[in-house]
């Protein structure tokens, strides 16, 4: 460690599923202490499976668990953690809880609050953007009424969004084609705003046809160093959320790259950013791009980044925590990777969340194949919680050979007992024009009929077959006295049950 360094040999994971498990294994490659906190319906999950020291935090909702700052800092004063890594979701982007963990003396391996704050305010991120010289979508600031919205988007020029100030995901956000649905489109995205985030400021932005949805991965150092790590695709998204993303981009040219990288490492340094980070853009038809928002925290496709660039990104935010710079580090890629995200949802019932025990699994493998993963065969999917059960994730020297590869990976994916998105993904990656590269946010939309018609699949109605006969197994053993299943911890701490060890 470089002199002034801080080793931080306990870290806290202040998170659960694939990312929980996904930080622990770098960790545990780093030999650092891991530290688990679960939730009710989480005691027997992987992630705490990993850990060295496991916690209970007592109850099953997300705000009384995962999101209970007070319960998750007193659980890392007990266990005399040195870190808090957050993941991503849940506290994460909280700049409270930033602020809180450096107040206690724990490391946040993340952004400094300062910087969450400044960039999680979506109207004052624009602005700061624009000041720094960051193209940004034309729009306004916060509006206070329905009057001042009808003037501003006739200045812009229909088609507009309506958006959520301080919001993201999709909520707080409509469309408006015309004048006359203006009003009432206001009123609603101020209510669902303030539900969703407790804010009800919203402001207009020029909506863009048929944009593509590409972000920078930067890393920036306490010395004064911010690289990017080239770009993601993003554009397959289903209500505002990325299922499948890849890299290099499609779309993507050299030249505007390079423009987009420079763009990047100039937005992470004006807000002083430190760790890692993604800046977002929108991309139109004519390749102009422009600044969207900027996620403070490790993103969900980060894996494809790894794939192709061999940096570990957790490794490298835990020794930027620590204060080592980033001066052995010179970005370079190779080949290509792609990301399906794998949900306990059934595409073919509207998309409704599958949550329920995993009677069988058997992930993908071979050459260039990775799977993120939080579940495992015996595991009850809880229903408290966002449905991503996996990322799988495959590399290969072309975009041709990934394309393949994944193709075969979600073929090999065998998940039995739930419904999930796997036949929907293999559709997705085998259409004529995503094989093209042709698509954008709108791709899912456009060919719904072709993704989602005529059901379920061959192959699909077989793992149903499949998983009733094994059910029906299980219940002819269990009426036989035979034990079906165990859940047995290993031999690490678990606190919070009774008669187990809080030290």
């Amino acid at each position: 460690m470089t002199r002034g360094a801080r080793r931080l040999d306990k870290i806290l994971i202040a998170n659960r599923g694939e990312i929980a498990v996904r930080i622990s294994r770098t960790c545990r490659e780093l030999g650092r202490t891991i530290v688990a906190v679960f939730s009710d319906p989480d005691r027997y999950a992987l992630h705490v499976r990993h850990a060295d020291q496991a916690y209970a935090l007592g109850g099953s909702s997300p705000a009384e668990t995962y999101l209970d700052q007070n319960k998750i800092l007193d659980i890392a004063r007990r266990s005399g953690a040195d870190a808090v890594h957050p993941g991503y979701g849940f506290l994460s982007e909280n700049p409270v809880f930033a602020a809180a963990c450096r107040e206690r003396g724990l490391a946040f391996i993340g952004p400094s609050a300062e910087s969450i704050e400044m960039m999680g305010e979506k109207t004052g991120a624009r602005e700061r953007m624009s000041r720094a010289g960051v193209p940004v979508v034309p729009g306004t600031p916060p509006l206070g009424t329905a009057e001042e919205a009808l003037a501003e988007a006739g200045r812009i020029g229909y088609p507009v969004l309506i958006k959520a100030a301080a919001g993201g995901g999709g909520k707080g956000m409509r469309r408006v084609d015309r004048p006359e649905e203006l009003g009432p489109a206001f009123s609603a995205c101020g209510r669902e705003a303030l539900s969703a985030f407790g804010d009800s400021r919203v402001y207009i932005e020029k909506y863009l046809d048929e944009p593509h949805h590409i972000e920078f991965q930067i890393l920036a150092d306490g010395k004064g160093r911010t690289v990017h790590l080239f770009e993601r695709e993003c554009s397959i998204q289903r209500r505002h959320q990325k299922i499948v993303e890849e890299t290099p981009s499609p779309l993507m040219t050299d030249d505007l790259r390079e423009r987009m990288g420079e763009a990047a490492v100039k937005a992470a340094e004006a807000c002083g950013y430190v760790n890692a980070g993604t800046i977002e853009f929108l991309v139109d038809a004519d390749r102009r791009f422009y600044f969207l928002e900027m996620n403070t925290r490790l993103q969900v496709e980060h894996p494809v980044t790894e794939l192709v660039t061999g940096v570990d990104l957790v490794e490298r935010q835990i020794r930027i925590a620590e204060g080592e710079p980033l001066s052995d580090l010179r970005p370079s890629r190779r080949g290509a990777a792609m990301e399906c995200r794998i949900y306990a949802e059934d595409p073919w019932n509207h998309f409704l969340p599958s949550p329920g025990l995993i009677r069988r699994l058997s992930p993908p493998g071979g050459p260039g194949v990775r799977d993120d993963t939080g579940v495992f065969a015996g595991f009850t999917v809880p229903m408290e919680y966002d449905p991503l059960l996996a990322k799988l994730v495959v590399w290969g020297e072309s975009r041709g050979q990934v394309l393949t590869r994944m193709d075969r990976a979600l073929w090999e994916y065998r998940l039995l007992g739930i419904r999930t998105n796997i036949p929907y993904l293999r559709k997705v990656v085998r259409h004529p024009e995503f094989v093209r590269g042709v698509y954008d946010t709108h791709f899912l939309v456009k060919h719904q009929d072709d993704l989602l018609l005529p059901g379920r699949s061959d192959e699909d109605r077989v793992a149903l077959a499949a998983a009733a006969v094994l059910a029906l197994r299980g219940e002819e053993r269990s009426a036989a006295g035979v034990q079906t299943e165990k859940s047995a911890f290993s031999a690490w701490k678990t606190a919070g049950r009774p008669g187990a060890s809080d030290s």
